[in-house]
């Protein structure tokens, strides 16, 4: 082989010795371990579920009103004397106390006008009487047997004399009403919402004197959502009947005097009507006493005022065995995830008995010791494995 052979096989040589080594070092390499990679298990938040007795409360809320209001009138007409100290905006008063004095002399002149007018015709009837008595003596001495005509006896001028008497004493029981109406009384325990008249004033009949409201009890119309109507003991018939002393008890609170405070009522009637805009039933509550005249606001409770905004928790029906859950926890109407002994996700069916505010009541389809999921998946599936430990601030489940 000549020099020049050499040197252009040279390379080829070089190229097939390094080809050998690699295949020699790569089939001497020793092994390289390889695993499995683990399947991504989401961290969330869960709920166990302990079914108990649940009461289905209704909240709602309304402005305190009297129960009784009136507006006082004048039956008489005459100038105002006198007004009690009580009779103000605000003034309370107590049943029969006088409110207004309206002068009374000319009533008492027509008293003693219709007194006298009344001892007239008592005469009058008195010698009419025994007139009628001498006549019918006259009658029998005369001895003819006939009977004595109504005017021969003097029975129509009796009965005309005592027809007069009975006018004379109406009219005198009339002046002496009027008379009393010239002090006008309270017709029971209440306070003035309006004064109408003062001193000095003139009035006439039918004069509005004040608007006044009882203080024995206040009401509360309460609004009441159709969906909330199966969670309250009363029968909804639209009779407006009494609901009676069991009626379901409610909770007014309210805001009073810089602090929280709360009263105590029951419902006490179903109003007759559907409101035709909100479309809501109205119940009506009443709570005794709220001034507190016989104990009943309790001691540093103070009134309940009239036209002030309550709110109110009306008690409902009792639930023996319900579980309150999330309602961001039901997923498609009323099917929840559970987490299962594997740490797995399953979906179950429930009833949902009431959906009240961030909260849902479950009636049927949880059972005591299962672990409700409440963390918000993107795309949660069956059997979909996730991670129940405590949650990080950096996690996000």
């Amino acid at each position: 082989m000549n020099r020049r052979t050499a040197m252009a096989l040279a390379p080829l040589a070089i190229l097939l010795i390094g080809a050998l080594v690699a295949i020699g070092i790569v089939k001497t390499r020793a092994p390289v371990p390889t695993t499995k990679p683990a399947p991504f298990a989401p961290l969330v938040r869960f709920q166990e579920i302990v079914p108990g007795r649940v009461t289905l409360d209704v909240k709602t809320q309304g402005t305190v009103v009297p129960r009784t209001e009136s507006s006082l009138v004048s039956e008489v007409a005459g100038l105002v004397r006198e007004v009690s100290p009580s009779f103000a905006s605000g003034g309370t008063f107590e049943k029969g106390d006088v409110l207004i004095t309206i002068d009374p002399r000319d009533y008492q002149f027509g008293v003693s006008q219709a007194k006298s007018v009344q001892a007239q015709a008592r005469l009058a009837y008195e010698v009419e009487s025994a007139q009628a008595e001498v006549a019918r003596e006259e009658w029998d001495d005369l001895g003819d047997g006939g009977e004595a005509t109504p005017l021969a006896s003097r029975a129509l001028q009796v009965e005309d004399a005592h027809a007069r008497l009975i006018a004379a004493e109406a009219a005198l029981a009339k002046a002496e009403r009027d008379l009393a109406k010239t002090r006008i009384r309270a017709p029971y325990a209440g306070r003035v919402r309006r004064k109408g008249v003062d001193v000095g004033q003139y009035v006439v009949r039918g004069t509005a004197i004040a608007s006044i409201y009882a203080i024995d009890d206040v009401e509360v119309r309460l609004p009441i959502h159709d969906a909330d109507l199966a969670s309250i003991d009363l029968a909804f018939d639209f009779r407006e009947e009494p609901a009676g002393p069991e009626g379901p008890p409610v909770t007014l609170l309210a805001d009073f005097g810089g602090a929280r405070r709360k009263w105590s009522g029951r419902i006490v009637r179903v109003e007759g009507e559907i409101d035709p805009v909100s479309r809501m039933v109205h119940v009506v509550a009443r709570v005794a006493d709220p001034y507190g005249r016989n104990g009943g606001a309790g001691l540093g409770i103070p009134p309940l005022a009239v036209g002030l905004f309550v709110e109110a928790t009306i008690r409902g029906r009792v639930i023996e065995s319900g579980a309150r859950i999330p309602r961001s926890a039901i997923h498609d109407g009323d099917r929840v995830l559970l987490i299962d002994s594997d740490n797995r996700l399953r979906f179950q069916e429930v009833e949902i008995i009431r959906r009240d505010g961030e909260d849902a009541i479950v009636g049927v389809g949880l059972k005591r010791g299962d672990r409700l999921c409440l963390s918000s998946l993107a795309a949660a599936t069956e059997g979909m494995l996730v991670r129940t430990g405590a949650i990080d601030a950096g996690d996000t489940p």
